[in-house]
């Protein structure tokens, strides 16, 4: 019973967001709580940041309409020679990346590292969107390779918006 009490008491803390709420399965393994990723299809360990991946995902789905078999979810890339680590990529309907996204813990602060962090592996990627969350708030960026800029938008784009090409 006093399980069940931690298991409850961790998802009303992981409820919490500046998103709408998005009911998701999960399940206990001994002592671990595991959430169901729908697009890897499998369970895994319910951390913080992965709550965020988990509701921004379902976010994005229902909301912006980006079509599941278009998420890719931590793939390895390398990035100036090494190994690293996206959290999630959007892809186009021809399977090209076109926006890419950092997920943090509510309780980590979105800095200038963590645009570096996600601009790094854009060096790789060259996706024209960069989108940032850690559940409270929620950053998108354009990026302009000709002029070497980009610039914040307002929202997320809907996904039929973010594959239109300059």
């Amino acid at each position: 019973m006093r399980l069940l009490y931690i298991f409850n008491q961790y998802l009303d803390e992981m409820q919490q967001l500046n998103l709408p709420f998005y009911e998701t399965k999960t399940r206990q393994v001994g002592a671990r709580t595991e959430v169901f990723d729908v697009i890897r299809k499998m369970y895994v360990v319910l951390t913080p940041e992965e709550w965020v991946r988990q509701q921004f995902i379902h976010f994005l789905m229902q909301e912006k309409k980006y079509p599941a078999s278009l998420i890719s979810i931590e793939k390895g890339i390398k990035v100036l020679g090494l190994q690293k680590r996206f959290d999630a990529v959007i892809s186009d309907r021809s399977g090209q990346a076109a926006a890419l996204i950092e997920f943090k813990s509510p309780d980590v602060k979105i800095t200038q590292k963590t645009l570096e962090q996600i601009s790094g592996y854009n060096l790789q990627l060259k996706v024209q969107y960069l989108i940032i969350s850690n559940g409270m708030k929620h950053y998108c960026c354009k990026v302009d390779f000709e002029k070497r800029t980009f610039a914040f938008l307002n929202d997320i784009p809907e996904y039929n918006e973010l594959i239109i090409r300059d």
